[in-house]
C-alpha cells in the first residue's frame, strides 16, 4: 500500500474527532487565488475543527467559510431562513441559511491526498464559532 501524501501543521489536536458525514458547504480561495465553492460532506468533525474531501486544490493556511446544512440533514420540520451577510449580522455572503445550520469559518491545517482520484482531505480548524452538537460516529452504529 502506497501511504497517502501530506502536508500538515504539526499541533495536535486536542479533541477526538467523531466520524460522521453531514453536507458542508465551503467556499474560499484556492491555492491559486481562484474564488471557488463546493457542497461536500465531513469526513469527521469536533467542536474546533471538521475534515471534508474536496476537489480544489486548497493551501495550508487558506481561510474557509463553511456551512453544515442541518436543514437538509434528518430534519423535516421546517425551520426559519434568514439571508447571510454583514446586514444581518454575519460574514457569509449570499446563502440563505436556516437557523439550524451551522455557519462558521475555518483555517486549513491539513492537507493529504485523498483516496479518491484527484480529491484531497482537507482538515481545518475553526477560527469562528466553535461546533456545539454532539454526533455519534457512524463507525460505532
Amino acid at each position: 500500500m502506497v501511504p497517502l501524501a501530506s502536508t500538515t501543521v504539526s499541533k495536535q489536536r486536542s479533541e477526538r474527532r467523531i466520524a460522521v458525514r453531514l453536507p458542508l458547504k465551503v467556499s474560499g480561495r484556492d491555492a491559486h487565488g481562484f474564488a471557488f465553492e463546493e457542497d461536500t460532506s465531513s469526513e469527521n468533525l469536533c467542536r474546533n475543527g471538521a475534515a471534508f474531501v474536496t476537489r480544489f486544490d486548497v493551501a495550508i493556511g487558506s481561510d474557509l467559510e463553511i456551512r453544515i446544512a442541518f436543514s437538509q440533514y434528518g430534519s423535516r420540520r421546517a425551520q426559519p431562513e434568514r439571508l447571510a451577510g454583514p446586514a444581518n449580522g454575519n460574514r457569509f455572503s449570499g446563502a440563505r441559511i436556516n437557523e439550524s445550520d451551522f455557519a462558521t469559518h475555518g483555517r486549513v491545517v491539513h492537507v493529504a491526498d485523498s483516496h479518491s482520484g484527484g480529491e484531497k482531505l482537507v482538515g481545518v480548524q475553526f477560527t469562528g464559532p466553535r461546533f456545539q452538537r454532539v454526533f455519534r460516529s457512524e463507525s460505532a452504529a
